[in-house]
């Protein structure tokens, strides 16, 4: 496999796991926090879309499919749009509300525009410095399994929430 390749399984595994988290709940059930300041599923499967899109766009050199394809507007939160949900306080997490079929669709639509960035990768790519903010600077592989470590966390997160209920 190459590295491109292994990036596309990992980034298909959310979108499969993520698409089957919000699978069949309504949208109070999506909203369901087990506790006053605990994540919901809904906050969770748009927060991991969000850090996806938010981290992969910038790479890839293209506008974030949030704002390109409407899914900010669709969504309607009350939020930046520039928003994906880092350090949210209970209030905003609370503002998350949504759909399976609005959740699992803007999924969808991230994963279709991180894969088709995937494609083009090379192996050379991976080691391009795309941060320097940070010591040491960070490369775009580094990026890329920071995104997918931090989307198959959340996903897990939600699945737990869906066992829950």
């Amino acid at each position: 496999m190459t590295p491109a390749e292994i990036y596309i399984d990992s980034f298909e595994r959310i979108l499969e796991n993520g698409e089957a988290v919000v699978d069949g709940l309504t949208e109070a059930q999506l909203a369901h926090r087990p506790a006053p300041d605990a994540n919901s599923i809904a906050w969770l499967v748009w927060h991991l879309t969000r850090v996806q899109d938010s981290h992969v766009a910038p790479l890839a050199g293209t506008e974030e499919v949030w704002t390109r394809d409407g899914w900010a507007d669709r969504f309607g939160l009350d939020l930046d749009p520039s928003d994906h949900g880092y350090g949210h306080t209970s209030e905003q997490v609370a503002k998350v509300r949504a759909s399976a079929e609005l959740l699992a669709g803007y999924l969808r639509a991230t994963h279709e525009a991180t894969v088709a960035y995937l494609r083009g990768l090379t192996e050379a790519d991976l080691d391009d410095i795309v941060d320097r903010a940070w010591d040491p600077p960070v490369t775009r592989g580094v990026r890329l399994v920071s995104v997918v470590d931090d989307d198959a966390q959340h996903v897990g997160q939600a699945a737990y929430l869906r066992g829950l209920l």
